[in-house]
Formats: C-alpha cells, sequence, structure tokens
C-alpha cells in the first residue's frame, strides 16, 4: 500500500487517565508508529483547568496548538502562553507540562516518536501552586 488515509472516528477518542492527566482531557489518536517509521500523532482536548503531569519524550515532541490558548512549562523554567497557531518543540528528554488555562480550553496537536517501545515516560503531576505560577511575557 502506497498511501494510507486515516479516516475521521476510525480510531476511538480515550479519556486522558487520573495517572498521567488533571481534568478532562480526550485524546483522538491521528497515527501510530508504522514501522519503519517511528513517529505518532494525537489531538488533544483540554477543558478549562486541565493539564498532563509532568513527562518527558525521549525523542522530543512537537505541539501544534490548534484552538484556545493554553499554558507550558520546562522543569525549573518559567511558564509560558501558548496559542492557536503556535508551534512548540520539547527537546529529547525535557521534562515538561502542558495544558489549558483555568478559564480558557486548548486544543494541539501532538507529534512524538517512540524509542524502546514507548513515546514517553510519564512523572509525578503537577501541583495546583506549579500549575497556578506567574506567567513569563515572550
Amino acid at each position: 500500500m502506497k498511501m494510507r488515509i486515516y479516516r475521521v472516528g476510525s480510531r476511538p477518542s480515550t479519556r486522558g487517565s487520573e495517572a498521567n492527566f488533571t481534568g478532562n482531557v480526550r485524546i483522538d489518536p491521528l497515527f501510530g508508529p508504522d514501522e519503519p517509521a517511528r513517529t505518532s500523532g494525537a489531538w488533544v482536548t483540554f477543558e478549562p483547568g486541565a493539564r498532563t503531569a509532568w513527562h518527558r519524550h525521549p525523542l522530543g515532541q512537537h505541539l501544534i496548538v490548534t484552538a484556545g490558548c493554553g499554558w507550558t512549562q520546562c522543569w525549573e523554567g518559567p511558564k509560558k502562553e501558548i496559542r492557536a497557531g503556535d508551534v512548540v518543540h520539547c527537546n529529547c528528554g525535557q521534562k515538561h507540562w502542558h495544558g489549558a488555562t483555568e478559564t480558557t480550553g486548548m486544543s494541539h496537536i501532538a507529534i512524538q516518536e517512540w524509542q524502546d517501545g514507548t513515546p514517553v515516560e510519564w512523572l509525578e503531576k503537577v501541583s495546583d501552586a506549579q500549575y497556578r505560577s506567574a506567567i513569563e511575557p515572550d
């Protein structure tokens, strides 16, 4: 097969697990790491106040913000605002989180590569104090 079309609705949505997310998060898989490729993608929708736990990607991650307004932060770095149209790159192994603001939902497409059978290492949850920390302007 030279071309594959993934039809809308052909892959079921899932709810972000309570172990890895805070709040209501919907994950819509877009494509998997079909060999020899090792890249996968998902459309992730965060309701206001929802966010990931701290995590890292062995080969990095790109986020393409498609709707709304959100926040992202690297470990020991400033919290940044992200908006529809922004593209965020998280370097290989960089501990970070991302999610919606307290009052506005946010959706993004997440693209990451797999290594040793996984694209992500989940860590501890983002505390409320970390989530509510001040935003550093660009």
